[in-house]
């Protein structure tokens, strides 16, 4: 059912978007249409998000700040906001695994503290981003992956209450595909979903992942 899993993913993706915005301060508002937020949403995070296709774009872009900096996530990859001063940014696709067999990857580490928050943020990057109300937050998991001397080499965070969203992962070594099936293992009897871009699809895809149709990113210039 891949509509209904890009509908779950997109929804889960708005939470995420809300979560990290009410982080920061900002009230979002979230109706069948579409969630957004009235003023600007903190770096890498869009503005608005939609929740169903065939969303009215006028209508939409009055819900948000929609001027130069402004950023819209097409989730069904139909809207035209070129008339309004927007350009496509991005394309990616969104992704989804289904409960999977016992894992036979190690699953990623819990960060509970803001000091341990501040060292992952500070790997991942981005640091003022990631605030410790994130860790207060039931439906967010941040989630590092260590090495041998328990340095942080990677991470990624699960939110929602299922299907779970992976999001920001990342990685300092040479093999992404490890902390996707890393992440898999953290949750392997739970839906996951996502988005990624290429070539970062490839080891998403290596480690079970399907995708379940396009979204697109406009940036007002």
């Amino acid at each position: 059912m891949p509509m209904d899993a890009r509908v779950a993913a997109a929804r889960n993706n708005a939470e995420w978007c809300d979560i990290v915005c009410g982080s920061h301060g900002l009230t979002g508002r979230t109706d069948a249409d579409a969630w957004s937020v009235p003023h600007r949403s903190p770096p890498w995070y869009p503005d608005a998000v939609t929740l169903r296709p065939g969303v009215d774009a006028e209508v939409l872009l009055t819900r948000i700040d929609a001027g130069p900096g402004a950023s819209v996530k097409d989730s069904f990859a139909d809207l035209d906001l070129s008339g309004y001063g927007f350009r496509v940014l991005f394309d990616a696709q969104w992704i989804h695994r289904p409960p999977s067999a016992p894992p036979v990857d190690a699953p990623l580490a819990a960060i509970t503290t803001p000091d341990e928050l501040a060292s992952w943020a500070a790997v991942h990057g981005g640091e003022e981003l990631f605030r410790p109300a994130l860790l207060a937050d039931p439906r967010v998991r941040v989630l590092a992956r260590r090495d041998v001397r328990g340095v942080i080499i990677g991470g990624a965070v699960l939110s929602g209450d299922g299907p779970y969203g992976v999001s920001n992962l990342f990685t300092r070594t040479d093999n992404p595909r490890d902390v996707w099936r890393a992440v898999c293992a953290t949750l392997p009897d739970a839906p996951l979903v996502g988005y990624e871009t290429a070539p970062d699809l490839t080891p998403a895809l290596s480690a079970g992942f399907t995708t379940t149709g396009p979204l697109r990113v406009w940036l007002h210039a």
